[in-house]
Parts: structure tokens; C-alpha cells; sequence
């Protein structure tokens, strides 16, 4: 296994790293590593389709969508793949990954950005959403983080607590979901989403990752619809 550094930036929030990974009679793929700690690559991308595509499924109709977390884009790309959706917010913190993405660092990053229905906003999740206009969307998807236990950053531990739920339950419109990814089951965080929404439905995800099996997790909850 050989691993070529393509790019690097130093951030407020500590290093950023993409990387290309070789290995005989595999594809090559791409990786993104913060602080040192494994992000996501593009060999294995089940888990961001399935957190579109569980989310989209609970909703009629999701015309509006935040992804907060732009990643390698495969959560976008997956939204932006059902023709309900008219517009997506992606909220990013990392000006780098932006950077990456538009000019091509990351390969499929220029197509997916063209996309007319993308507006790509940098800042961080939390501010975005204070400053959002109440029952402004559909759906919320937040991937900006591995998840309530395995945090990249410490300082993501407050996405995941009632505050932050009370925030996305407001910028939702009624009958809108939030989803969240998460690299391990989360009870607490279950708890937390059924206490400010009224209910939360956890999903496990199997994927081959680096030639190992884990289990991803994707937990949902729903706005109530207007009676």
C-alpha cells in the first residue's frame, strides 16, 4: 500500500490532509484525514448514500436541503440525484475543502459543484443555522463529524446535544427530518433527538472499510407535520 500526500492545509481546527492511496490490483482511491484521524475516502461511500437516501425518504417532498459537512461530496451528490430537490445548502467549515473541490484537486469535485441547485456557504453548522430563517427547509444532513463517540473535534460534542437539536427542529419545515451520520450506535444521542423531536429511528450500515467490517450508523427524526 503506497499513499501520495496531493494536499495539505493548516486550519483553525488543526491539519487537513488528502491523500491518494495505491495498492496492487485495487483502484486507486482518495482520502481525507483530519488531525491525523481517517475521514472518508472515495473506495467506500455506501454510508453517505444511505444518510441521503434514508433522509430523503422520510420526507414528501424535500424541495430544500442543508448538508452540513461537504466531505468528499458524496452526500451531495446523492441528494442532488432525486429530481424532487431544488436546492441544496452545503455548510463547510474547512475553506480548504472548498478549495479542493472547486479547482479539481479532488477530480469530481468541479461537476459536482456546478450543479445549479448548490450553494455552498462556509462557516460553521451551528452559526449557520442561528442565522437561518425558521421553517426554511426540508431536510438537514449532518455528516461533520464521526458521530457523537468518535469525535474528530472536540468542540462537535455541542452538535449533538439539545441546543443544536432545538436550532435544526426550527430552520425545519413541518414534516421535515433531520439525519445525522455517526461511525457507532449512539443511544444517548437517540434519546436526545427523540426528547426534542417526539421520535428518532437509528439505521446500522454494513460497509468494507480498508479491508475490515464495520457498522455505520444513520439516526433520523421527524418534524411533526401540521395537523
Amino acid at each position: 500500500m503506497e499513499y501520495v500526500e496531493i494536499a495539505r492545509a493548516e486550519t483553525e481546527r488543526g491539519e487537513l490532509v488528502l491523500r491518494e492511496r495505491r495498492a496492487e490490483h485495487a483502484p486507486t482511491s482518495l482520502e481525507l484525514r483530519a488531525n491525523g484521524v481517517f475521514v472518508m475516502d472515495t473506495l467506500e461511500v455506501g454510508s453517505e448514500q444511505a444518510l441521503a437516501e434514508s433522509a430523503l425518504a422520510q420526507v414528501a417532498d424535500p424541495r430544500a436541503v442543508i448538508v452540513a459537512g461537504l466531505g468528499l461530496g458524496f452526500t451531495m451528490h446523492a441528494v442532488l440525484a432525486d429530481q424532487r430537490v431544488e436546492k441544496v445548502a452545503v455548510i463547510e467549515i474547512e475553506q480548504a475543502l472548498v478549495d479542493w473541490m472547486r479547482s479539481g484537486t479532488i477530480p469530481h469535485g468541479p461537476a459536482l459543484l456546478a450543479d445549479a441547485r448548490v450553494t455552498v456557504v462556509v462557516a460553521d453548522i451551528a452559526e449557520a443555522l442561528a442565522e437561518a430563517r425558521p421553517a426554511a427547509y426540508d431536510l438537514l444532513l449532518l455528516d461533520v463529524d464521526n458521530g457523537p463517540g468518535y469525535l474528530v473535534h472536540d468542540v462537535n460534542a455541542a452538535l449533538y446535544q439539545e441546543p443544536f437539536l432545538q436550532t435544526a427542529k426550527r430552520v425545519l419545515r413541518p414534516g421535515g427530518a433531520l439525519a445525522v451520520w455517526s461511525a457507532a450506535d449512539a443511544p444517548g444521542l437517540v434519546d436526545r433527538m427523540r426528547a426534542v423531536f417526539g421520535d428518532a429511528t437509528g439505521y446500522g450500515h454494513d460497509v468494507r472499510l480498508q479491508d475490515r467490517d464495520e457498522t455505520y450508523w444513520l439516526f433520523v427524526s421527524r418534524v411533526p407535520s401540521e395537523a
